[in-house]
């Protein structure tokens, strides 16, 4: 780890994958490997601990050896549930982080230096929260969050059904670190049957950088 603050990693790997015919859109493999697979080695070497967010049957990534976090907002509301899953979990498992890192688990290509350009921005910034962007666009559910926060998010999810995880960040000092797209978009994440053969056509790229 190349950062100082204690980090809890959160993998967001409970989508319902509606456009891909349903099922967990990260365990669809791409180049030998499931996305799931990829995210977890990229995010686990820049975090003190990892978990997933997902609903159902836990059972099914059991595989992984990880702790599975549910939402415990009804309805599946959205990634904004699955981070506050991850926030609560962090206050009752490891009340010496006060940070963590979401991540989809459908971005395979990740940056290695994502948690430390982050925690490095928020900091220079004296911000709240830290988001990723790429070729203009930000990448709302790749970012840094403050435990102390969850109170907030439970209250904006509960009490005034906000949804959009945009909406927000942008109540709090946020800073922003935009990564390069080339050789590949670190933020590139597969929605549909296309999508995952522009992955595989990526994998061999990112494989080799």
């Amino acid at each position: 780890m190349t950062h100082h603050e204690l980090t809890l990693g959160l993998v967001l790997a409970g989508g319902l994958a509606r456009r891909m015919g349903g099922g967990d859109k990260p365990m669809r493999v791409i180049a030998g490997r499931s996305m799931l697979t990829r995210v977890i080695d990229r995010i686990a070497p820049q975090c003190d601990t990892l978990v997933l967010n997902a609903n159902g049957d836990t059972a099914r990534f059991a595989a992984f050896g990880l702790p599975v976090v549910v939402d415990s907002v009804a309805d599946f509301p959205g990634p904004l549930a699955g981070i506050l899953a991850g926030l609560d979990w962090a206050a009752q498992h490891r009340p010496d982080i006060r940070w963590i890192l979401s991540a989809p688990g459908d971005c395979p290509f990740l940056p290695r230096d994502l948690a430390a350009s982050l925690h490095r921005a928020r900091s220079t910034e004296n911000a709240e929260l830290a988001v990723a962007s790429s070729a203009g666009q930000t990448h709302p559910v790749v970012g840094l969050w403050n435990v102390a926060l969850r109170h907030d998010l439970r209250h904006a999810l509960m009490n005034e059904q906000l949804r959009q995880v945009g909406r927000f960040m942008a109540r709090y000092r946020l800073a922003t670190v935009n990564w390069p797209t080339a050789p590949v978009d670190p933020f590139f994440n597969a929605n549909t049957a296309d999508d995952l053969a522009e992955a595989e056509r990526l994998a061999l790229l990112d494989d080799k950088g």
